[in-house]
């Protein structure tokens, strides 16, 4: 299918999107595939990389980036600290250029959906205070996060891990820094782990945790990044290296965007909002 016959044809059956969300849907995918249809020679939208969106997205921040070049995390971090409005501006592009993708697998156009992830700003939340999610976003979030495979991200045992910490009631910046000297196997199936602060001691709060969280984490163990000497974090990036504490958030905003209902939340899904909202309503009996 034609990819603007698609756009066309999503919008017009998706009844499940808000007259605004459509809207802003329209505009900002018809600007891409505007953008793709001007290269030299033509980007194809079903087959570009994330290189092509990123000079796309690229020319919306020219202001923003204030003489930088547009040239990874570091000019996505510059928008998020001295431009929050346009990075969360920005963010809702990315979702919209996502919920599109995922219309165009739908659809049969596409057979894998682009991981988009690295292009988010990292702006951790929204301006105003985090709002739990309602049972229901939860329920969505949690088939959000279990379809999170090989098939949307490389290291997809890694994000599905982050996320459910998250729901643990860990801070993004706590799940970037749990370290593995504080994580113990009780050998029982039960795993418990101590919150870190600035210094990396087991000062924190005690997390006993999840079966999802420990199902998760059994699963990413054995593909652990092998890290750096002198990195103790839990989790582990290309190169060895700790994970950054803007990347939960990433993660989390890519995930949501992956389904309409919290792709068109306001406020948005994010780190934080999944931090204070926690596996259960009240605290499950003891």
């Amino acid at each position: 299918m034609d990819p603007r016959t698609l756009l066309d044809t999503w919008l017009d059956t998706a009844t499940h999107l808000r007259s605004s969300s459509r809207i802003e849907y329209q505009r900002e995918v018809d600007r891409w595939l505007t953008w793709c249809a001007m290269q030299r020679p033509p980007v194809d939208p079903y087959r570009c990389g994330i290189e092509d969106f990123a000079a796309w997205t690229g020319t919306l921040l020219t202001r923003q980036l204030d003489g930088r070049p547009f040239d990874g995390p570091d000019a996505l971090a510059h928008v998020a600290e001295h431009h929050p409005a346009a990075a969360l501006t920005h963010d809702r592009r990315i979702t919209a250029l996502t919920q599109y993708y995922e219309a165009a697998k739908d659809r049969g156009a596409i057979r894998l959906t682009p991981d988009l992830t690295m292009l988010r700003s990292g702006v951790d939340r929204d301006a105003s205070p985090p709002r739990r999610l309602t049972p229901m976003e939860r329920a969505v979030l949690l088939t959000c996060i279990g379809m999170w495979g090989p098939d949307r991200a490389r290291y997809y045992r890694r994000d599905r891990l982050i996320a459910y910490l998250l729901l643990e009631g860990l801070r993004p910046a706590e799940v970037s820094r749990v370290d593995m000297r504080h994580l113990y196997d009780l050998g029982t199936g039960v795993w418990e782990v101590r919150a870190p602060d600035y210094e990396y001691e087991a000062v924190g709060k005690k997390h006993v945790l999840e079966p999802l969280t420990v199902a998760a984490l059994v699963e990413y163990l054995p593909h652990r990044i092998r890290p750096a000497d002198d990195v103790h974090n839990l989790i582990t990036v290309q190169g060895g290296r700790p994970l950054d504490s803007g990347y939960p958030n990433m993660i989390i905003r890519q995930m949501a965007a992956t389904h309409t209902l919290l792709a068109q939340r306001t406020p948005p899904v994010t780190a934080d909002t999944v931090a204070h909202t926690g596996f259960w309503d009240t605290p499950p009996p003891s």
